[in-house]
């Protein structure tokens, strides 16, 4: 009887043992589980927060810039503040490469003196129309006694092949490293439609046979340009 009662006890004692186990797993189990829930929670509600937070910057700047360009929005780059030669100076006279090689600045002046007109790049809608302007304007600039020579970054093989496109009857000088546009004033920081960069500013400037500036037109306005050097020129 006693050992029946020792045995009963065991069994039970074994049961509530496995029973307790069993709940601590269960228990452990739910714990882990809530835990990697609320993990994942967060993690999703961080990545939420992120992207409507990265998305709430995007819109607040664009409206910002909205506000801060409305109306403004230039068309055209903008001249930049940079301090062009005045009418008076004297350019001290330099090689310069054009598509025979280098010469001197001086070698292209005319009879009575040079249009020199800088450009920003070649076989562009703009620069294309003020060397056309001035290629048909030639003859009676050179009536005058002016040569018209055309100054842009291009290599000389993109002047060549400029110039023989749309038929130039005049030289352009490869200014590659800016040196010639630096000493005129004319290479400078320019603004387009909100990006700032480094570029030509289209100017125009009559010199006589001393290589002195008799008259600066910057920035240049390529429509009737060409008129407006040749009418200046007649009273230079």
């Amino acid at each position: 009887m006693a050992t029946s009662k020792k045995k009963a006890s065991k069994k039970a004692s074994k049961k509530a043992a496995k029973k307790t186990a069993k709940k601590s797993v269960k228990k452990a189990a739910k714990k882990s589980a809530k835990k990697a829930a609320r993990k994942a929670v967060k993690k999703s509600t961080t990545k939420v927060a992120k992207k409507a937070s990265k998305k709430a910057i995007k819109k607040s700047v664009k409206k910002a810039a909205a506000n801060g360009t409305k109306g403004t929005a230039p068309k055209t780059a903008k001249a930049p503040s940079t301090i062009v030669v005045k009418e008076g100076t004297v350019i001290a006279d330099r090689l310069v490469l054009v598509r025979d090689g280098m010469v001197s600045l001086s070698s292209l002046v005319g009879e009575k003196g040079l249009v020199l007109y800088f450009y920003p790049k070649d076989a562009t809608p703009g620069c294309t129309q003020e060397a056309c302007d001035f290629r048909d304007a030639q003859a009676g600039l050179s009536g005058l006694g002016y040569s018209v020579v055309g100054v842009s970054p291009d290599s000389s093989d993109s002047h060549q092949k400029f110039a023989m496109k749309q038929s130039l009857n005049f030289p352009l000088i490869s200014d590659a490293d800016h040196s010639l546009c630096g000493d005129f004033g004319v290479w400078g920081e320019k603004q387009l439609y909100g990006r700032s960069f480094m570029g030509v500013i289209r100017s125009t400037f009559i010199l006589d046979r001393e290589l002195r500036i008799r008259k600066v037109f910057s920035p240049v306005r390529v429509a009737g340009h060409a008129g407006e050097v040749e009418q200046a020129i007649r009273s230079v």
